[in-house]
């Protein structure tokens, strides 16, 4: 087992706690597969009654997937890896989004893209006063996958497209207000939840140890939210904003600069596509993988990366600029895959 992630029994539970800490719990791909590996055991194990995953660490539950490879092959050419770890990652996401015996997430600190895949499509989400979730995709040229966007089109009223689009970060409180989380139990208590839930197998304890969590910003909020990300598309989005000049809009138009304009747009025509009684985990996942197929010879992936991780620059070079977006480059990246669509029932490579 790899000292990166500690996988074991213990009591009634089967647990995961990943173990990066100094690298923020970063998801790397045999991370990913040993997780998968743990599930497909356990689930018919009589012995483990629910999962419990957890991290070493205060400052992360987990910030993100491991992109540095990614980048690396995508430079090179080789844009076959990214496809295979996104196409085995998503199949993750929706092994825990389905999986049948309850799955606790202890989520601490950043909870962050790939952290918020095997984390809040679990049945039982919890989190404390230092939890920081977000879906900030955009920012490097992706946009919110791993399921996410799927949380994001059931969040209430318009906070889909704007967490999606601007990568705003949710305290404990608008995590659970948005649909990322379902309970909050102070940090100190965390370790007479785990003993009570390793003892006994039954999630129903968690709510002997929740409390109420600090207000959070996005309930006050959701009015503005809502008459300014509201529009058909991108662009209604920042006209919108632009026409108000107020502090929210002014914060939210410094936040949508920073993102590229190609992922910000497929991210609401995603959200839209998602909201209604038909979607289910496995529409969202392949509608994500639409995208991520295509980011990284089609996309502004491999450039937002070198702007964020590789030179630091801060000073991403995108495609299209802002309010200048053809109309036809959404519709190009999220055209159905043919033969290379997402299978979530397939193997892993």
């Amino acid at each position: 087992m790899s000292d990166d992630i500690h996988i074991r029994k213990e009591g009634r539970a089967g647990r995961i706690t990943l173990a990066r800490p100094k690298a923020l719990n970063a998801l790397s791909y045999e991370m990913c597969g040993a997780i998968e590996a743990a599930l497909e055991n356990w689930r018919d194990d009589d012995a483990v009654a629910l999962v419990l995953i957890d991290a070493e660490g205060d400052r992360a539950f987990c910030a993100g997937g491991d992109i540095q490879q990614l980048y690396d092959t995508g430079r090179a050419g080789d844009f076959a890896y990214g496809r295979r770890f996104w196409a085995d990652e998503y199949r993750l996401n929706a092994m825990i989004a389905r999986y049948p015996k309850p799955y606790v997430a202890l989520m601490q600190g950043f909870v962050m893209g790939g952290g918020v895949g095997i984390s809040c499509h679990g049945s039982h989400r919890v989190v404390c006063e230092s939890t920081q979730v977000a879906m900030p995709e955009c920012g490097i040229g992706l946009v919110p996958d791993v399921g996410g966007s799927l949380i994001l089109a059931r969040a209430p009223g318009r906070l889909g497209e704007y967490l999606g689009t601007t990568g705003a970060r949710m305290g404990p409180d608008d995590a659970v207000y948005a649909g990322f989380a379902d309970t909050y139990v102070p940090k100190l208590k965390w370790d007479d939840l785990r003993a009570a839930l390793l003892e006994g197998g039954d999630p129903e304890v968690i709510g002997r140890f929740a409390d109420t969590p600090p207000d959070g910003a996005l309930r006050a909020r959701q009015a503005e939210i809502d008459a300014h990300f509201g529009g058909e598309g991108l662009q209604d989005i920042v006209n919108a904003l632009r026409a108000d000049g107020g502090d929210f809009a002014e914060d939210a138009l410094k936040a949508l600069g920073r993102g590229s304009p190609l992922s910000m747009a497929c991210t609401v025509e995603i959200v839209h596509r998602l909201r209604g009684p038909g979607a289910d985990i496995g529409r969202a996942l392949g509608l994500e993988y639409r995208f991520t197929w295509r980011a990284m010879e089609e996309g502004d992936f491999l450039e937002g990366i070198r702007a964020a991780i590789i030179d630091k620059d801060r000073k991403p070079n995108w495609q299209h600029a802002l309010g200048a977006l053809p109309g036809v480059a959404v519709s190009r990246m999220l055209m159905p895959l043919g033969p290379n669509a997402l299978n979530l029932e397939e193997e892993r490579a």
